[in-house]
């Protein structure tokens, strides 16, 4: 979270009548006794934060990732996504995957970005490459035993979400993070999504090799069923679904 952001969001949002009066509870000028939830706040004001004349497109930008500390929705993210497709996009890049960076190394992170990242950026063959090169693929070399808590924290929740990511654009990350073993069951996680999510990709000989790495506890939950649908050579649950269910007696 980028804490001026947030506080520039909101006193935007106030020049506009908009004023938080609960945890999720929500006032605008037209209305005052009418309540409105975060969700419809963003819903309402996110899409104008790119339209604001007085500002330019890094700056409409910020404004929006402050939105998104402050009302802590899906949707904002969404609104970013539609105007870097937009007419008018596309958003300046620094400025876009540095919003995003910071919030992934944040202490806390908002499942909005995480989720965003995961269906909307990674989902998208058109986006995913360069998405993933920008929150962690370029940034691999640095996964070393001294790296510094912002990137491992970064690179745990964008090693989770990754399922839907190309493997041929994931894998050298991939094999970077075995090096660390403090990564090691957010990289599983990331192979376990990359089999099970509907748009997951992964070959199974890499991602077996890659799992052989690993240093997780014995009782690690579906570990034996990973390996074994791997084994028998199944790349992703949904084009083999009975494989999974099978795994999944042999180890009860």
């Amino acid at each position: 979270m980028d804490i001026q952001a947030r506080e520039d969001a909101r006193r935007w949002l106030a020049e506009d009548g908009v004023a938080q009066v609960g945890h999720d509870e929500w006032t605008d000028g037209e209305a005052p006794d009418h309540r409105l939830t975060a969700n419809e706040v963003a819903h309402n004001w996110a899409g104008p934060a790119f339209t604001d004349e007085r500002l330019d497109a890094p700056g409409q930008l910020r404004l929006a990732f402050g939105l998104l500390d402050l009302l802590d929705d899906y949707w904002v993210t969404c609104e970013i996504l539609f105007a870097h497709q937009g007419p008018d996009g596309p958003l300046p890049t620094e400025v876009l995957w540095n919003g995003y960076r910071r919030r992934l190394e944040a202490p806390q992170v908002s499942e909005a970005v995480t989720y965003s990242l995961w269906v909307d950026w990674f989902e998208d063959r058109s986006t995913s490459a360069t998405a993933f090169a920008e929150v962690l693929g370029h940034d691999m070399d640095q996964l070393t035993t001294d790296a510094p808590d912002t990137l491992l924290r970064r690179a745990r929740r964008v090693l989770e979400c990754s399922g839907p990511v190309p493997w041929q654009t994931k894998q050298a990350t991939y094999r970077f993070a075995t090096r660390l073993p403090a990564l090691h069951l957010a990289l599983f996680k990331g192979l376990l999504s990359s089999y099970h999510d509907f748009y997951g990709d992964l070959q199974p000989d890499a991602a077996l090799a890659l799992l052989a790495e690993l240093d997780l506890p014995v009782n690690t939950e579906h570990l034996k069923e990973l390996r074994t649908v791997l084994t028998a050579g199944h790349s992703n649950h949904y084009r083999s679904p009975h494989a999974w269910d099978s795994a999944l007696r042999t180890h009860l």
